[in-house]
């Protein structure tokens, strides 16, 4: 960036996917190296919210170098806490390069028990190594000081069935552990005297937070759950993983598409003010390379592993600066009608342009 030129401001809605988080990471660390970008807000979900915490502690910490080596740190304690893990790659798998942990006597033996009995059966203690990890790795003070990123992180009330966005100061290990509660692995999270799951049930991300956000009109979703697969699922897995995909992006969808029937309001009655602002929407993702990752490689922590995810990450940024640096802060480069295909076109509100974005 030569001196003097602005940034690109931009907020950063990041989606949960266990291990799959790593491909986030990699986004991360490649728009931390860009000093043209600077990131003002970031909603997470579940592994999306444990990336913003640790980003947010390194940037208070150290700036954008100390999110980036934070970002790796916490990543390799993950990797490092779960060696020992019964949850391991068949040899077979190993020989073959094959991340998925579908043919894991661990895996196949937790998934069946989790399938006949909840957390309060299996693990009446309450155990939580990830907890305990992301305790001693996140220093919540720095993120719920950090003046330089603002955070939510977005948990399921589970009495209620409504979201609950936390932010600065009230973040905490708790509120992360909420977010990433999956109801058939742990116990629900108790917050204030209510209890949490996932947040991903009600927004995977929350994107209304990043929507109010004055500082930029730029959101960027970083998408690490494929919302289409050609082939239909046929066996029980398929079928329950595949319910789980729909599950956790319909949220995101939802918002998606009341951002994409704001606009054309905005355009039909020329709206445009502080009060109602447009939104450039853009997504970083390969469908393609989302695909090939199955359901069950998202409980694979091993660091080669994840080091392959981190890279596929980066390079989705990358391909994403190099092709629409320059319509940050001038467009949309994700279609958003594209969200409607296959479903109720709504009637175009008149005065309003066709479509709502323009992407590749």
């Amino acid at each position: 960036m030569s001196q003097g030129e602005p940034c690109k401001i931009v907020d950063l809605a990041l989606q949960g996917g266990g291990a799959h988080g790593a491909l986030t990471w990699g986004v991360l660390d490649r728009l931390l190296e860009d000093l043209r970008i600077r990131i003002s807000s970031v909603s997470g979900t579940s592994a999306g919210a444990m990336n913003a915490v640790v980003m947010a502690d390194g940037l208070d910490r150290d700036g954008r170098e100390g999110a980036r080596k934070a970002l790796e740190a916490f990543w390799k304690q993950v990797s490092d806490s779960a060696r020992f893990s019964p949850v391991q790659r068949s040899l077979w798998d190993r020989m073959t390069s094959n991340y998925s942990l579908d043919n894991s006597p661990g895996y196949l033996f937790f998934e069946h028990l989790t399938r006949q009995f909840s957390p309060y059966e299996l693990n009446p203690l309450n155990i939580n190594p990830l907890r305990d990890l992301v305790a001693e790795t996140v220093d919540f003070s720095r993120v719920n000081h950090c003046a330089d990123l603002k955070v939510f992180v977005t948990a399921t009330n589970v009495r209620t069935g409504r979201g609950r966005t936390f932010t600065q100061p009230e973040i905490s290990v708790d509120s992360v552990m909420a977010s990433a509660c999956l109801p058939f692995a742990f116990q629900a999270v108790e917050i204030d005297g209510e209890a949490y799951w996932d947040g991903g049930y009600i927004g995977n991300p929350a994107l209304y937070p990043l929507v109010e956000d004055k500082a930029t009109r730029d959101l960027i979703v970083v998408q690490i759950n494929p919302l289409r697969r050609e082939a239909l699922p046929r066996t029980g897995r398929e079928i329950i993983n595949r319910v789980n995909e729909i599950t956790f992006n319909a949220s995101l969808i939802k918002e998606l598409r009341s951002i994409a029937l704001l606009h054309q309001l905005i355009e039909a009655e020329k709206l445009e003010s502080e009060r109602y602002r447009d939104i450039y929407v853009h997504l970083i993702h390969a469908h393609e390379e989302l695909k090939d990752l199955d359901a069950s490689s998202k409980m694979n922590a091993e660091w080669e592993y994840l080091l392959h995810l981190k890279a596929r990450g980066w390079a989705w940024a990358d391909r994403f600066l190099a092709h629409h640096f320059d319509d940050l802060g001038v467009r949309s480069t994700f279609d958003l009608s594209s969200l409607f295909e296959d479903s109720f076109q709504p009637p175009q509100i008149p005065g309003s342009d066709a479509t709502t974005g323009k992407g590749e």
